[in-house]
């Protein structure tokens, strides 16, 4: 059930809804898409290229280690305060000028030589990307009629699965064999490219009106915005804790296969699994989330008694990422229900989430590797995902709605 202080998206806040309530804008989706691919490629590059970075500005590979970490920290602190300063602001203007200032930084990042100044202009790009993430799904769903939101809203999260099957192996490609400079210099022609696409192609939509706005204390108590966040936290800790060391998990499991294979095998079977989502969501969102976590549960079964065998791995970690394919599109349409006009602002709440469980996950991955060794890697998994089913069935009233 839907509080009554959330109240539905104001249609002045749908241009389009009324007119045809299947319209789907496919172009301007594809810009947003191309959005997500450049911020999940522009923020776990580094990842790829931490001995070129530490040799390039004269720095331990610790320090430039950082690069990853400024941009998270960015995306946490800056996130609520942006959206939440902002969600008044046409939503066009709004999101052109978060792409300069993204392309800014990252152009800084490119040429520095300064360690300090890398950091900050990282830090400073985390913080735009989170702005972006907060508005790009209540954006995706006010452009697009109101019977194919969810279908609107799956088109604009394809980036985020793309950008870690292709950008990131693709950028990290690139740094190693020529500079990791270049990669960095791409990702800002790109930024740019895509400012110049959003101008042409995406329609512009209002921001949210004075008398529909709640603070955030009240949006966090709003019904369903719990649960939800509860559900984010433990199923993209069951996700992060193995692919932030799946390297461990090969290891251990004394695997032929490589962790680029692993990687890649992962990120176009995340992209059919969001695929299915984009057919369903529209009808099928609490069957979707718990057909997720479900098959989490089964995958990390599979990876560890299936271990010796090179093609049950590769078939675990296809259902793997099938299953995490979906998931942002799914939490997205779950918390942007429940959030109601205040949906910009609880999609900020997500993108925190998503970020400490990948912050927590690299401490419990790390104690558990330590600990027990990498074969409990997916033991971890398929608890915290029966943890993540237990989470939705019990918020199914406020949270999960059958149909959004």
């Amino acid at each position: 059930m839907r509080s009554p202080t959330a109240g539905p998206v104001p249609t002045a806040a749908r241009p389009g809804v009324d007119a045809d309530p299947d319209h789907l804008p496919v172009a301007a989706l594809l810009v947003l898409a191309l959005t997500g691919f450049l911020l999940i490629a522009t923020e776990t590059m580094p990842a790829g290229l931490l001995p070129q970075i530490a040799a390039g500005l004269d720095v331990g590979e610790g320090v430039a280690g950082q690069f990853v970490s400024a941009y998270a920290v960015g995306t946490v602190v800056a996130a609520i305060p942006a959206v939440t300063l902002t969600r008044g602001l046409r939503r066009k203007p709004l999101l052109l000028a978060a792409v300069l200032v993204f392309a800014l930084a990252t152009a800084v990042t490119t040429v520095s030589g300064d360690v300090v100044v890398s950091l900050v202009a990282r830090f400073v790009a985390g913080a735009v990307s989170g702005l972006v993430w907060g508005m790009t799904a209540g954006y995706a769903r006010r452009i697009s009629g109101s019977r194919r939101s969810g279908r609107a809203l799956a088109i604009a999260s394809v980036g985020t699965p793309v950008g870690l099957a292709l950008g990131t192996p693709l950028g990290s490609w690139v740094g190693s064999t020529l500079d990791w400079r270049w990669s960095f210099g791409a990702l800002t022609a790109l930024a740019v490219l895509t400012a110049l696409l959003a101008l042409v192609l995406v329609p512009d939509a209002p921001g949210q009106a004075p008398e529909s706005r709640l603070p955030l204390s009240r949006v966090v108590r709003l019904p369903g915005i719990a649960p939800v966040l509860a559900v984010i936290v433990t199923w993209m800790l069951a996700h992060n804790v193995v692919y932030t060391y799946v390297s461990a998990y090969l290891r251990a499991a004394g695997s032929a296969l490589s962790v680029d294979v692993v990687l890649v095998v992962f990120g176009v079977a995340a992209i059919g699994g969001l695929v299915v989502t984009g057919v369903l969501l529209d009808r099928w969102l609490r069957p979707l989330v718990l057909a997720g976590t479900g098959l989490f549960i089964l995958a990390g079964a599979v990876l560890l008694v299936g271990r010796g065998s090179t093609a049950v791995v590769l078939v675990a970690v296809v259902v793997w990422g099938v299953a995490f394919g979906g998931a942002a599109a799914q939490l997205q349409t779950a918390i942007g229900i429940a959030g109601g006009a205040n949906a910009d602002v609880a999609n900020t709440l997500l993108g925190v989430a998503f970020n400490v469980a990948i912050a927590a996950a690299g401490v419990l991955g790390a104690v558990v590797v330590g600990a027990a060794g990498g074969l409990a890697l997916p033991v971890v998994m398929s608890g915290l995902a029966a943890a993540a089913v237990a989470l939705t069935l019990a918020g199914r009233r406020t949270a999960f709605p059958l149909r959004p």
